[in-house]
C-alpha cells in the first residue's frame, strides 16, 4: 500500500483511538471524583484549581468533567425560587500553576419565552469574574491548608 493511501487510515485509527480514551475517561456516575493523575503519576492540571472548581459549583449538576483537559461543563440549572430562568457554566483549567491566567469561566443564561421555550439571555460579564475569584480564592485556601499539614 503506498504512503498516500495509509494515511488517512492512520488518521481514523487516531481518531477512533481518541474517541476512545474520552469515552473511558468519563466512566462512572459522579464525574466529580474523576482521577487528577495520568498513567505515568503526573498532575496534569493544576489539583488545587481542580478541587476548588467542583466545591464552588457543586450546587449545579455537572455534565461532563474531564481532569485531562481541564474542563468541566455543568448541566443547566433552575433556582426554584426562578424557574423562568436557567444557567449553565464552563470551566477551563488551562495550566498546572495555579495562576488567575490559568482559569476561565464561561456563564450562560437563558430565560423562558412567552412560547415556554427557552431563549439566550445577557449574562453580567462580572459574574464569570466573580466565580473565578471565587474558584481562585478557595484554590489558595486548599494550597495553604496543604502545606500547613
Amino acid at each position: 500500500m503506498s504512503l498516500k493511501k495509509l494515511r488517512p487510515i492512520k488518521i481514523l485509527a487516531a481518531a477512533i483511538s481518541a474517541g476512545a480514551l474520552i469515552a473511558c475517561s468519563s466512566g462512572g456516575d459522579d464525574n466529580r471524583n474523576a482521577t487528577l493523575i495520568g498513567e505515568k503519576g503526573a498532575t496534569t492540571v493544576n489539583r488545587y484549581l481542580w478541587a476548588a472548581s467542583l466545591e464552588t459549583l457543586n450546587f449545579l449538576p455537572v455534565g461532563q468533567a474531564d481532569p485531562i483537559a481541564g474542563l468541566i461543563l455543568t448541566d443547566w440549572y433552575s433556582n426554584p425560587e426562578t424557574p423562568n430562568e436557567q444557567f449553565k457554566v464552563s470551566v477551563y483549567i488551562l495550566d498546572s500553576a495555579l495562576r488567575a491566567d490559568a482559569l476561565r469561566v464561561s456563564v450562560f443564561h437563558q430565560v423562558r419565552d412567552d412560547a415556554g421555550g427557552w431563549v439566550e439571555a445577557a449574562v453580567n460579564p462580572a459574574t464569570a469574574r466573580e466565580i473565578e475569584n471565587a474558584i481562585l480564592t478557595r484554590a489558595r485556601q486548599l494550597r495553604l491548608n496543604q502545606i500547613d499539614d
